[in-house]
């Protein structure tokens, strides 16, 4: 490994500018024994909307503050925090672009050597050491508190874990080696490497606490309080911190073979990052902590060489950047102010708006529906899911109070909605259904006030079209479950203004979702895409390659296998869709006869409880003919028909550009960050040349 100083000198040349440097402060904190901790507070100056990160200035800020804590011989013991509800989202990713292969080394060594300073100390001076959770801790941010001797979390902290793999990366700054001998291998592997794999899942507080990442759990406004005597007990010997042994045998060994077994299922072996993190694990059994680092180092640059790492950071740079600045969106200034919502139905759609817009925008929420004991079920569902979040400490008594004296329920159209500003349907997928409320609700509603649709595929121009006012009507299609998924196309009908479209983009920022702007047209973007995709598995499947051989085919492609996707979305959505597109295009959208035979038989999945074994029900129900292809080919013919869409959406101005497309199947159909969305897939393995004569990008 290169000395530290050789690394603070080779780090000067990556300084940037535009570096977010995150100050390392430290303070002298006298405890209640008389023992003194030096506090080392990450703060890079912003609010909590912006989290601290790890850039070249910031990783010397940070050994300066340890240097000098190491070096006062008045602190007893060092401790690190981060700023209100931020501890650190990771490494600057923007310096790892710009660094190349020896930048991305010299940044991965002085990482590992500043952060090893908290817990083994430096120039023969160690001190015992603490990391306070307080926040945020992702990646790197978390990698910090773990060369900690000890840590505590604070219970309500939003995102714990290492989702390095995610990003066609592995992590970095210790946490392959560190956690895994922490708290065991298989706990270790669901934190860095099925987590990631699952649409980058992270722990909250109490999860990363009772896996053991934190040796002590605390709430509240005095987090800070509260840990600083708890490390006061710690140092006095008063309170005795045990953790469990870990299993360095057979136990280990499964545990490693587990984790490859799922990463290959994820990935189809075809990401270089998940295969590293596996080794990273296998490793960690036996190596020494400087063996184990280099390691990372090593994998760190291995992977900066990757296809897959620049599309991850295409990926991150849409989630990060083009997502908060959607594209075509009309200026904001238009928008109009919202004070009260009308919501078009209670069934569970309409209820999961409910809950989403009172808990977003603070203002009242309306339910309507044919009868009111349908309308109060619903209002039902949003009281017993804030007292959920009362019940977790997640919010006060007085604030969910107040939440659910805003949600009220009606069957009386004038009496819900004539001061309503924004009124959203979510009423059953068929035309003529929400076009007579539309009309309903016109009757009695605001001249300004706009109208949003939820539908999945049908026209918003048609939708509008019978009402005196169609320039108010705008789609705003969420995906399911609708806290969870970010994304939320608007479209634009034929007539729809610039005052509801800003509207709506307003509305859905209020939301905290991920906005792209969609033109009118079958489906839009997601479900367009997913039914060209599924009808032409349906179609290989229906003409004889088996159900698992297709499902296999698409690991590393999609989040799930195909006919596991339809289980998700439910065979008679999916089959809905489909017909409105094989409506439009009967070109190339194939319906499935197979598939309705499903539908007709009520059946919500092709598989059975395990979700692997075909439902022997489904399997009677089937019939194929005698084409059997291989998994390759299945892969090859349905991303052949998936660039031919996207050629096509693209050609005819569906989305504003193939940016747009990938944002959209990451955040709506949680397609893989380190695949760079689709386009860069099918640009990466020849296939958009091959169908449409030119890359995406």
């Amino acid at each position: 490994m290169t000395d530290i100083n050789t690394l603070l000198a080779d780090v000067e040349k990556l300084y940037s500018d535009d570096e977010v440097v995150t100050a390392a402060k430290l303070a002298k904190v006298n405890l209640p024994s008389g023992k003194v901790l030096g506090l080392v507070t990450l703060d890079n100056g912003h609010d909590h909307t912006r989290p601290n990160t790890f850039g070249p200035k910031s990783l010397v800020e940070l050994n300066t503050a340890y240097d000098a804590a190491l070096a006062d011989d008045e602190i007893d013991a060092i401790a690190v925090t981060g700023k209100p509800f931020i501890l650190a989202a990771g490494a600057d990713l923007t310096s790892l672009q710009a660094g190349g292969p020896d930048g991305i080394r010299t940044i991965a060594e002085l990482g590992h050597a500043v952060f090893r300073k908290l817990g083994d100390g430096a120039n023969g001076v160690k001190k015992p050491s603490f990391g306070f959770i307080n926040g945020l801790a992702l990646g790197g941010g978390l990698e910090v508190a773990l060369h900690a001797d000890y840590r505590t979390i604070l219970d309500s902290v939003p995102a714990v874990g290492l989702p390095e793999v995610m990003l066609g990366l592995i992590p970095g700054w210790g946490g392959g080696y560190l956690l895994p001998n922490l708290i065991g291998p298989a706990k270790a592997a669901k934190v860095f490497i099925e987590n990631p794999l699952n649409n980058g899942k992270v722990l909250k507080g109490a999860e990363a606490f009772d896996l053991g990442i934190a040796d002590a759990m605390f709430g509240g406004a005095d987090y800070l309080e509260q840990s600083l005597l708890w490390a006061d007990r710690v140092l006095s010997g008063e309170e005795k911190v045990e953790r469990e042994p870990i299993d360095r045998g057979e136990g280990w060994d499964e545990a490693a073979k587990n984790a490859g077994f799922f990463a290959w299922a994820k990935t189809g072996d075809a990401s270089p990052a998940a295969k590293k993190a596996v080794e990273l694990l296998t490793l960690a059994k036996t190596a020494s902590r400087d063996e184990g680092f280099a390691a990372e180092d090593d994998a760190l640059v291995a992977m900066s060489k990757t296809p897959q790492l620049l599309a991850s950071l295409y990926s991150f740079d849409l989630v990060q950047k083009r997502a908060k600045r959607p594209a075509g969106a009309p200026d904001k200034a238009l928008a109009q102010k919202v004070t009260k919502v009308g919501i078009i139905g209670a069934g569970l759609m309409a209820s999961q708006f409910a809950l989403l817009f009172v808990q977003r925008l603070k203002v009242p929420v309306v339910m309507v529906d044919l009868d009111q004991e349908r309308a109060d079920k619903g209002v039902a569902y949003v009281h017993a899911e804030l007292d959920k979040k009362l019940a977790k400490g997640r919010a006060s008594q007085d604030a969910t109070n107040r939440l659910k004296a805003l949600v009220t329920a009606s069957v009386d159209y004038e009496e819900a909605f004539s001061d309503a500003d924004f009124i959203i349907e979510a009423v059953f997928e068929e035309m003529g259904v929400k076009k007579t409320v539309f009309a309903n609700a016109e009757a009695v509603a605001p001249e300004t006030a706009v109208f949003a649709t939820n539908t999945s595929s049908l026209s918003i121009t048609e939708m509008a079209a019978e009402l005196k006012n169609p320039e108010r009507v705008v789609g705003f299609h969420f995906f399911n479950p609708v806290a969870v998924m970010p994304l939320l196309e608007i479209i634009r009908g034929e007539k729809t203004s610039d005052a509801a479209l800003a509207t709506a983009f307003s509305v859905s920022k209020s939301l905290k979702k991920t906005s792209i702007l969609v033109k009118d047209s079958p489906s839009f973007i997601v479900n367009r895409l997913l039914g060209r995709f599924m009808g032409e598995v349906s179609k290989v499947a229906d003409e004889g390659t088996p159900i698992d051989v297709v499902e296999s085919a698409f690991a590393g492609v999609a989040p799930m296998g195909p006919f596991a996707l339809i289980g998700l979305v439910g065979p008679a959505i999916a089959y809905h869709n489909n017909e409105t597109l094989a409506k439009a295009f009967p070109d190339r959208f194939y319906l499935s006869e197979n598939l309705h035979r499903v539908v007709e038989a009520k059946k919500s999945s092709f598989f059975g409880p395990d979700g692997r074994t075909l439902d022997p029900e489904v399997e009677a129900l089937l019939t194929s003919g005698d084409v059997v292809k291989t998994a390759e080919q299945a892969r090859q013919q349905s991303l052949e028909a998936i660039a031919d869409e996207i050629g096509r959406m693209l050609d005819e101005g569906v989305a504003q550009a193939a940016e747009d497309i990938d944002l959209a199947m990451i955040t709506g159909a949680g397609f893989q960050f380190w695949n760079g969305g689709i386009t860069q897939l099918l640009d990466r393995e020849g296939i958009s040349e091959k169908v449409t004569g030119k890359k995406f990008h």
